[in-house]
């Protein structure tokens, strides 16, 4: 991937998030963990139609990515990093701010 200089560290984090966020099967294992609060792994690939393996290495990006946290004691078990879920929809306000833009103006 081509690196672009001057990127501010919000930037750089909210690439990097988005990007683990880009993939179909990641974005529904954020939406069950939502959804459930605090998941195990094998709880997972009960409603996804993937292997364990791959469940288990789409969590592992998105861990790095700091999105979701887990803990291995026994059976695997993640949760969302409430931090991480926060910074992106504050990310995503702040760009998408109406008052930056007026279409009528023609921008």
């Amino acid at each position: 991937m081509k690196t672009i200089e001057g990127l501010t560290a919000e930037e750089e984090r909210a690439a990097e998030m988005f990007r683990a966020l880009g993939n179909p099967a990641r974005l529904r294992i954020v939406a069950e963990l939502a959804r459930r609060k605090v998941c195990q792994t094998g709880d997972l690939v009960d409603v996804l139609p993937l292997a364990q393996s791959t469940v288990s290495q789409h969590l592992k990006v998105l861990k790095e990515a700091g999105i979701v946290r887990g803990d291995i004691d026994g059976e695997p078990c993640y949760c969302l990093e409430p931090d991480a879920i926060r910074f992106v929809m504050e990310f995503c306000e702040a760009v998408g701010d109406p008052g930056r833009c007026d279409p009528a103006s023609g921008c």
